[in-house]
């Protein structure tokens, strides 16, 4: 199974300077709490913007909703090709500790998005459970700082 097979096919996008309020605005209507974040004119991800940032990195800091989503967006965007095989994603969400991972064509365009429960609804449960177990465990100060 290909990353192609279990993606959502074109995910809402923004770009570095749409607002959060905006970006608020498209994760409800789209129904998720992911978007990537494109640059203006290729469509090639730079980031991805979570409903969690915008909480932890605007509203926390008691910064309004106007503020942009390159002020608070995970960069650089973490991403495999549509022909990654379902095992490479897994690992690479395991690896990177994340939930989501934007899926690219071969020119570098942003065409889908794997989220966990793309993984829970396509792979055995023993695998989403490790997923689950993978992602969720805390890092070491070596981890958490690779240099």
């Amino acid at each position: 199974m290909k990353a192609r097979d279990v993606m959502t096919l074109f995910p809402a996008t923004c770009t570095p300077d749409t607002t959060i309020a905006a970006a608020a605005r498209l994760m409800v209507s789209a129904d998720c709490g992911a978007i990537p974040v494109i640059g203006e004119t290729d469509e090639r991800p730079v980031g991805v913007i979570t409903d969690r940032d915008m909480v932890v990195r605007a509203l926390a800091q008691d910064r309004g909703p106007e503020l942009r989503v390159r002020d608070c967006m995970t960069s650089p965007a973490i991403t495999v090709t549509e022909d990654a095989s379902l095992h490479e994603v897994i690992t690479l969400l395991e690896q990177r500790q994340i939930r989501r991972v934007i899926v690219v064509a071969e020119d570098g365009r942003c065409v889908g998005i794997i989220a966990q429960a793309d993984i829970a609804e396509h792979a055995s449960r023993d695998t989403a459970g490790e997923l689950l177990h993978e992602i969720s465990r805390p890092l070491s100060a070596a981890e958490r700082h690779p240099h």
